[in-house]
């Protein structure tokens, strides 16, 4: 590996935690980290000297990241039933997620949360909170003055905190209400079930259209637990359907997988306070291709009848 591919191979990592925060898709990211690395690449091949290529490539993939989302705004209002973002899985060693610190910021809760901010917003906060970089170089990054750029994370951390949950939960209490939620779920035990639940849990299902999924978000602990027993009746009449927990997004989930192994969606929950607070169910096949083969549910869904 000569010496510029082993610059530009240290510099994926970087590019990929950003934009992906900044996108919430697998796939955008990745686009945009070729296009960041290409420019660092063009660069270098100018004669130009670049003397810190991680902040050069932050800068890059950031003033990327926020023309990306200006019109991704469109597309989304356009989206058919909710959006959530491309799962991925974090205990997989050959999943981008390597590349990207997992932490709250990861959490599907928290990139859904991110939506809500303006695209500068968001570039201030994640830099400035998640990837420590100071105010006055954020400022070079995002063409702002400092004291605009002060102002905008300060607005974003208001927006965040007002609806972040005000505990967290240790790894030790997450891994085993995981293990109590799922083992309910599987054996259709309701009351179990809703003990487990938040009393204002929010169950969101995204089929972009393209898989059956939920019109819109659920909330309550009582209609989520039984939309959720439904769902495991459902899936047990599907041939040779089976359920694989994983770590999605940081957090404890599950594939939902056919005969042949095929990926037929992801659920991720978020939990905090001691209680799943929400849960995310993608079925969307266009958000699921990056994880491997995915199946065909409305073949699946036949044979079910």
């Amino acid at each position: 590996m000569t010496d510029r591919e082993q610059l530009l191979d240290e510099l994926r990592p970087v590019a990929f935690a950003i934009a992906y925060r900044m996108l919430g898709s697998v796939s955008e990211a990745e686009d945009m980290v070729q296009e960041a690395l290409l420019r660092v690449h063009q660069t270098l091949d100018a004669g130009d000297e670049i003397a810190s290529p991680r902040a050069f490539v932050a800068t890059v993939t950031t003033r990327l990241a926020i023309n990306e989302l200006r019109s991704a705004r469109a597309r989304r209002e356009r989206y058919v039933g909710d959006w959530l973002p491309e799962p991925i899985i974090t205990d997989a060693s050959d999943d981008p997620a390597r590349h990207a610190e997992t932490n709250e910021s990861l959490s599907l809760a928290m990139l859904v949360l991110l939506e809500t901010l303006s695209p500068e917003q968001r570039a201030v906060l994640l830099l400035h909170d998640v990837f420590d970089y100071g105010y006055p170089e954020i400022a070079t990054i995002v063409g702002k003055t400092e004291t605009n750029v002060r102002q905008l994370a300060t607005r974003a951390r208001r927006h965040v905190e007002q609806r972040r949950p005000r505990y967290q939960t240790t790894r030790e209490q997450r891994d085993e209400l995981a293990r109590r939620f799922f083992a309910a779920a599987e054996q259709g035990d309701l009351a179990g079930l809703e003990a487990l639940l938040a009393h204002d849990v929010q169950l969101t299902g995204d089929g972009g259209g393209k898989a059956p999924a939920l019109a819109r978000s659920l909330r309550g602990r009582d209609r989520v637990a039984r939309t959720l027993i439904n769902w495991v009746r459902l899936a047990a009449r599907l041939p040779g359907v089976s359920f694989r927990t994983v770590e999605v997004n940081g957090g404890p989930g599950a594939l939902l997988l056919d005969g042949e192994q095929q990926l037929i969606g992801v659920l991720g929950l978020d939990i905090a306070d001691g209680q799943i607070t929400s849960i995310s169910s993608i079925v969307n096949p266009d958000k699921l291709r990056h994880l491997g083969p995915v199946a065909d549910i409305a073949s699946l869904l036949r044979s079910a009848r």
